[in-house]
């Protein structure tokens, strides 16, 4: 007899990713009672693809996750087995940490601070239905016969969604290489009327580091002096693992391009659009005949295992074409391969059908993060989560949505990258997406997010007290080397800061990260003092409100083609208006006038 029980929650999180995790934890910490949905309760947080966390821009948004009280950050610090600091040589805007981590504990980790959670309960089920009336949420239907309600419910359900692995001329249904795929919930979410696509991802070999010839390589060390992520970590003292350098070669490329017609990304048997910036071994032969050679990274899966992630080499060729192009590589002719590389096709909404919010514009109460919004990577995911559990909690409540602006963040960058103008690709995170990179450093995500994380409620007591000691630390620190006058002396390149002055100014040992925002805020004031002007005027803009209800197509003076477009996205300021492809600067100057005109 079908089980017909129900339970009752205030927020459903379906999908215990990166982006579940954070909207789910989010959810509970806010008070409400908070249910996840994974179909594997062992797999939480898994890391399927390189158990990295952070690189260029991917880490600002891990530490504005931090900054607003997520859980990525700390996680990260507490099992990372090497540390690196990149961007060093160029300036402060770009630097951005990055941490190998142990996957194994990334996931036992975090499945110990989800079940911590006393507002949240985790649930080992199969959402096969989703429960909407008159366009409200209402909760979902599990493949068990259970129902289970909640105000909203957040679906994050990364490359699960009707998920189609590929090696070689072989296809089969999974999520990740060896789990279900969701297609039950597939199938309810295309029936809601979205419109949707195909996006593909892939993955490489990963190797038994015992097989391997480790001479050969280059090796890659960690800092000496750990970045951590989290402004909760004062360091890291633990030794860190070493990883390596590999390259292809000549043969390498011949293997494959030999054994091309065997590619279903050449052959036509993968139909999704992969990532532009993570290209598959195929693709970058392919695509750029003229490299000898291509970089590879060896990289440590954990502390108590042999499995090493050949970084750079992802691909869906056979398997004996992966085992003829690792023997290629010197180092790696007697390597032997744990698990093949392989693609994968998923489905993705098109994310112009979100709020900035990321909830789905028809139906209240739905809210979207992650790869199903056309992002890659575990970073990308994390903040959506974190905004749309934000945002679910707000909608249970009845409270106002918490939205961030380009200005405020990398995390705001995205969410109106994705709204503004969709996904046509797997959208990656780089710091040129942002207009005003000195402004948006990882030293002042703190400054940035942290109050707006207090205002929502999600900042801890010892993450705001941590916060204030800095924040006053600075104030002092600044105004100490104004008055002796040694602002001028650290604009200079050449001249850093040092401890031992700032504690002599201060008369305490500063906190991490005060010398560091004091001095680039020194260095680089007058950068700072126009681009504040700047965001002011990009500010300003954006408090320009475009009514839900404006016909674009009776606006004199914009052509059809602007108006359709403007009909689609439904920007809600004249500030995203603007940035929304098609949309001309006189187009803006249009509407600004004509909103100008019809004020009432």
């Amino acid at each position: 007899m079908m089980n017909t029980s129900s339970r009752k929650y205030d927020v459903l999180v379906i999908g215990a990713g990166h982006a579940g995790c954070e909207a789910a934890r989010a959810c509970a910490r806010l008070g409400l009672r908070t249910g996840l949905i994974t179909m594997n309760i062992d797999l939480i947080a898994q890391m399927s693809c390189n158990p990295a966390i952070g690189g260029i821009a991917k880490g600002h948004l891990v530490r504005e996750i931090d900054a607003l009280g997520g859980v990525m950050g700390e996680l990260t610090d507490e099992v990372g087995i090497q540390f690196r600091l990149l961007n060093t040589s160029r300036g402060p805007a770009v630097w951005s940490p990055r941490a190998q981590c142990d996957k194994k504990q990334y996931r036992v980790r975090m499945k110990e601070r989800m079940e911590q959670e006393p507002n949240l309960r985790i649930l080992q089920a199969e959402v096969a239905s989703l429960l909407v009336e008159n366009g409200e949420m209402r909760g979902v239907g599990l493949a068990d016969g259970r129902t289970v309600t909640a105000a909203s419910v957040v679906v994050t359900t990364g490359t699960f969604l009707n998920g189609l692995a590929h090696v070689g001329e072989t296809k089969y249904q999974c999520g990740r290489n060896g789990e279900a795929p969701s297609n039950l919930l597939g199938h309810a979410l295309r029936g809601l009327g979205l419109e949707w696509t195909r996006l593909k991802t892939g993955t490489p070999p990963r190797l038994d580091g015992r097989s391997i010839d480790w001479s050969v390589f280059e090796k890659q060390h960690g800092d000496v002096e750990p970045t951590p992520f989290s402004f909760m970590t004062d360091r890291i003292e633990r030794e860190q693992v070493c990883c390596y350098v590999a390259y292809t070669n000549q043969a390498t490329h011949a293997v494959v391009r030999d054994s091309m017609s065997r590619s279903p990304l050449y052959s036509g048997q993968i139909e999704g659009i992969g990532p532009r910036y993570c290209p598959s071994i195929e693709d970058k032969i392919v695509k750029f005949p003229d490299k000898s050679r291509h970089q590879l990274f060896l990289e440590p899966e954990g502390l108590d295992t042999y499995e090493i992630y050949v970084n750079g080499l992802s691909t869906s060729m056979p398997v004996d074409v992966q085992e003829r192009v690792l023997a290629s590589i010197p180092g790696l002719e007697q390597a032997e391969m744990i698990r093949p590389g392989y693609a994968i096709e998923y489905d993705a909404i098109d994310p112009r059908q979100l709020t900035h919010g990321l909830q789905v514009r028809r139906i209240r109460g739905l809210f979207l993060a992650g790869q199903i919004n056309g992002t890659s990577g575990y970073e990308e995911a994390g903040c959506q989560g974190l905004m749309a559990g934000l945002n679910a909690a707000c909608h249970a409540g009845q409270r106002d949505p918490f939205e961030l602006a380009r200005t405020d963040g990398y995390t705001g960058i995205l969410i109106d990258d994705l709204i503004s103008k969709g996904a046509d690709e797997p959208y990656r995170m780089f710091t040129s997406r942002a207009e005003y990179r000195l402004h948006l450093r990882i030293d002042n995500a703190d400054a940035r997010l942290t109050p707006l994380g207090e205002r929502m409620g999600l900042v801890s007591p010892d993450r705001s007290a941590r916060f204030q000691v800095k924040e006053e630390q600075k104030t002092r620190l600044r105004q100490g080397l104004l008055s002796r006058r040694m602002d001028a002396t650290l604009r200079r390149p050449e001249v850093r800061l040092s401890v031992d002055l700032a504690t002599e100014v201060l008369g305490a040992a500063p906190v991490r990260g005060v010398i560091d925002t004091v001095e680039t805020e020194i260095k680089y004031a007058g950068y700072l003092d126009q681009q504040d002007r700047h965001v002011q005027r990009l500010r300003d803009s954006e408090r320009r409100p475009l009514p839900d209800n404006l016909v674009f197509a009776s606006i004199p003076g914009l052509s059809r083609e602007v108006a359709e477009r403007l009909a689609r996205v439904r920007p809600s300021t004249l500030g995203q208006a603007g940035r929304i492809p098609g949309v001309t600067p006189a187009a803006v100057a249009i509407l600004d006038i004509y909103l100008s005109s019809h004020a009432e």
